[in-house]
């Protein structure tokens, strides 16, 4: 891991310095070694500059896909100007301490919109997951989503609750849950959170930045301000 990741930061810097014709073999690479080592405080620079083109390079893959919503599946401002992309999951102690930061981020922004990618990782939270689609298919997304996240974790009685506080039609809704719409919309966020190089919920896209984690107010209030 290590020795890998000294090969991409050297390759990172033959990149900058332009110096694409010189080997990474041999006296080059013992140069450019004892470069690094003499100035060890450029490496997290780098490796920051290196990660952010990949998450460019895994960006390109998915292009306007992650940005477009599940009909309904949306918080905020569904025509701002600004987006924010969150992976979320019912079961998630992150996602609902970063719940905060988001309704503060809502609040703060009018032009704030928030896509959000039923992503069901836990177990039990897939049912959940399903019923807040057939909520966005009733116009009733944000209510639902709020509720679910009050009402604790998924299981029948909290869903079911989530439901009754968003105002659902439950037949209606039950159909839809279980609707290969549904399932097809469930299995796509599954597939960009891989292609992502996800490995856990909350996830974020704003602009060119990915990242995970509850990573505050701060930080979700920068990366939106960058992204506009």
């Amino acid at each position: 891991m290590r020795n890998t990741l000294l090969t991409a930061l050297i390759a990172l810097v033959f990149g900058f310095a332009g110096a694409g014709l010189w080997s990474l073999s041999g006296l080059g690479e013992a140069r450019t070694r004892a470069w690094l080592v003499a100035n060890p405080d450029i490496l997290p620079d780098m490796a920051e500059a290196l990660e952010a083109q990949r998450a460019g390079e895994r960006l390109a893959q998915v292009g306007d896909t992650v940005t477009a919503p599940f009909p309904g599946a949306v918080l905020g401002n569904p025509d701002g100007t600004r987006t924010l992309v969150k992976f979320t999951d019912y079961g998630c102690t992150f996602c609902r301490t970063s719940e905060a930061d988001v309704q503060k981020l809502i609040a703060g922004d009018p032009q704030l919109k928030i896509v959000v990618r039923e992503w069901p990782i836990f177990d039990g939270s897939e049912q959940a997951a399903r019923m807040a689609l057939a909520a966005a298919e009733q116009g009733r997304y944000p209510a639902f989503y709020r509720a679910m996240f009050a009402a604790g974790r998924p299981s029948p009685a909290t869903i079911a609750k989530a439901a009754s506080v968003a105002g659902l039609d439950m037949d209606r809704a039950n159909r839809v849950a279980a609707s290969d719409k549904v399932t097809a919309e469930l299995a796509r966020n599954m597939e960009l959170a891989r292609t992502l190089g996800f490995s856990g919920t909350p996830s974020w896209v704003a602009g060119d930045q990915v990242f995970q984690g509850a990573v505050g107010f701060d930080a979700l209030k920068q990366a939106v301000d960058d992204e506009a």
